[in-house]
């Protein structure tokens, strides 16, 4: 008896190995006419400010494709959902919930988190299991020099966001009949993948032009004071100030640079809008650059929004608040991944990883249009400028909506 239990178990084992080998690529977890994504996004720590933004993006965006009558897979119709854990603001919390989603949830589809730490620390995981993952807010470009075949971004690399300073302030070096070369840079970022792109990007284009970097700091941890920074800015007078925070540096700069009077002729950062300079600041925000990856003034289209402008309004409708570019790219991500649903005809993974690997398409936010390391190389980086409390498109030229105003007035001046 205990032989032939043997033999039983021997053929069950070996049917279940069969069943592995031969049961092929994973298929998206559908809930009767719900297909279920799965996303870990920061309602907590440092992040959460910006994690509100993206999630509000992937919201609006399933609520109007449900509105629209959902996607169409395999000739049936189907609603979306996405279930949510928060993600901390941590790298690692960010992969053992990729890990979570994936393995005890059984979500087979899977949007990024906020920030390229979070993302760093699930796209191992999503290319593990072979599972695809769109982002809209992990621009670090060492995220795409891992050789990840299931991970795509729809925003521009970290390296993009404020290079197109540079450019600028050689430009207004030249009207002004200036060597661009005699311009002298100031840095203050954060310690993190996003932050030290931004720095490698504008160091490379102050190479470029032969200007001198003679500030290049680290902004402390928590975030908190740039006071030694700003010191030396005031007794270096440089004539560009370039800070990267995410959010929190976003508010520091604007803050400190008043609160201390530094005069710089040109202050460039990152995430005005998601910090909400003007409403925090007011007049002291006005002059400021800000890089973004979208602007409602854009002339971009889709079926599901419609112009750049209309999701805006619609964004605000819906939430109460001007969109930040980072809840634009999220809502975007969820648009990219339904179109590539649709073309693939299948909830086979792999079938849907080759498809977003072809992807061409216009959305409100841009074009998108991957290469063969995920990034889209289809839409650059704008900068706007605060004019009178408004974001004003000034570079590239063929976004500028006005005249940059430089250099910025000094502060007994305004």
């Amino acid at each position: 008896m205990a032989g032939k239990q043997k033999i039983i178990i021997s053929l069950v084992v070996s049917l279940v190995a069969i069943a592995l080998v031969f049961s092929g690529p994973a298929w998206a977890k559908v809930e009767g006419d719900t297909i279920i994504f799965g996303a870990a996004v920061s309602f907590t720590g440092k992040y959460s400010t910006n994690g509100k933004h993206t999630k509000n993006g992937y919201d609006l965006a399933v609520k109007r494709i449900n509105e629209k009558g959902g996607v169409k897979v395999g000739g049936k119709s189907y609603k979306i959902a996405v279930k949510y854990y928060d993600d901390e603001s941590t790298p690692a919390r960010a992969g053992q919930l990729a890990d979570r989603l994936i393995k005890q949830d059984g979500i087979k589809f899977i949007l990024g988190p906020y920030g390229s730490g979070p993302t760093k620390g699930m796209a191992p995981i999503t290319e593990k299991y072979k599972i695809p993952m769109v982002e809209a807010n992990g621009a670090s470009r060492s995220l795409f020099n891992k050789g990840y075949k299931y991970l795509f971004a729809v925003l521009s690399t970290s390296e993009q966001y404020l290079a197109e300073s540079i450019n600028l302030l050689a430009q207004q070096f030249k009207a002004a009949g200036k060597d661009p070369k005699t311009a002298r840079i100031a840095i203050a970022v954060e310690n993190d993948p996003f932050s030290m792109d931004i720095r490698a990007g504008v160091i490379d284009d102050a190479k470029r032009w032969g200007m001198k970097v003679v500030i290049d700091d680290k902004l402390p941890k928590e975030l908190t004071d740039m006071t030694a920074t700003l010191t030396k800015v005031k007794a270096l007078k440089p004539d560009a100030l370039i800070v990267s925070g995410h959010s929190k540096g976003a508010v520091l700069a604007v803050r400190q640079t008043a609160q201390m009077k530094v005069d710089v002729p040109m202050l460039a950062i990152t995430h005005c809008e998601a910090a909400d300079v003007i409403g925090k600041f007011g007049g002291d925000a006005n002059y400021t650059l800000c890089a973004t990856q979208w602007a409602p003034t854009m002339t971009y289209k889709d079926d599901w929004f419609g112009f750049a402008g209309d999701y805006a309004k619609d964004f605000e409708k819906e939430y109460g608040y001007v969109p930040p570019y980072q809840a634009a790219e999220s809502t975007a991500a969820v648009l990219v991944y339904i179109d590539a649903l649709q073309r693939a005809g299948s909830f086979d993974t792999e079938k849907v990883r080759d498809a977003l690997a072809a992807t061409k398409l216009q959305t409100f936010y841009g074009w998108v249009d991957f290469d063969d390391t995920g990034k889209n190389i289809a839409k650059p980086m704008v900068l706007r400028q605060i004019q009178k409390g408004k974001f004003i498109p000034v570079a590239p030229s063929k976004f500028a909506a006005g005249a940059v105003i430089y250099p910025k007035p000094k502060w007994k001046d305004r």
